[in-house]
């Protein structure tokens, strides 16, 4: 099976998981949203818009009665389209909503559904080159949504394939600015501080994978040791 058919595969048993969500009564922000509205995301899934469903996506929790149980039913509607570049929703705010909707908390099956999702969107994204989702902007959810790096950067370590190295040139040239990189967050609200795992996996693991020398620059090992210390 390939990587595609992997994830597409995590997203049907994504669907199935979050299928024992019911519909209940939603209630919000009247001046942002009417009545339809509230109609709309009380009933069926499949019959709420998606013009709705990316605005829930992106809306502050405070404009909604009930933001965790809402998010977490909408997260079928909300993830299909974001890991296959069509939500059209900033993926890092995404990120930071699901993480407020308090994911890890929900029950198990619904967080292993959603693990296995960014599981398999990770090994499709590196595997396809380019990516429905540039890789920044997916590497920045996941980092977020698990608040971890470095697991995400070992399997990119371990794919040693020409998209998982066009990936790192363009993460290279995403992150760097005249030669540094300096601060590299992720998050909408820059929640995850990922300079010095990145900036030390980058000269570490994989620097010779990514084609020219701009990251033979002494400034970045200067750099990387500064960060090591005032991380120690």
């Amino acid at each position: 099976m390939s990587c595609s058919e992997q994830l597409m595969t995590a997203l049907d048993a994504l669907d199935h998981a979050f299928a024992s969500e019911d519909p209940f009564l939603v209630t919000g922000c009247t001046y942002c949203y009417v009545e339809q509205d509230f109609a709309e995301l009380s009933g069926p899934l499949h019959l709420i818009a998606d013009d709705l469903v990316s605005s829930v996506a992106a809306e502050v929790p405070d404009h909604w009665g009930d933001f965790p149980r809402l998010y977490r039913r909408l997260v079928p509607r909300i993830i299909r389209p974001l890991v296959t570049g069509q939500l059209h929703v900033d993926e890092e705010l995404i990120a930071s909503r699901l993480v407020q909707a308090g994911w890890t908390t929900w029950d198990l099956p619904l967080t292993t559904a959603l693990r296995d999702v960014w599981s398999a969107w990770w090994q499709s994204t590196l595997h396809t080159h380019p990516s429905p989702v540039p890789v920044r902007d997916s590497l920045s959810l996941i980092t977020v949504a698990t608040n971890s790096l470095s697991p995400w950067l070992n399997t990119w370590t371990a794919t040693n394939t020409p998209a998982a190295d066009a990936h790192l040139a363009d993460l290279v040239k995403d992150v760097m600015f005249e030669f540094e990189i300096t601060d590299v967050r992720m998050g909408f609200y820059d929640e995850y501080d990922a300079t010095a795992e990145l900036l030390g996996w980058l000269l570490t693991e994989v620097r010779d994978r990514v084609v020219g020398t701009r990251l033979d620059d002494p400034f970045l090992y200067e750099h990387l040791q500064a960060t090591a210390q005032r991380s120690s």
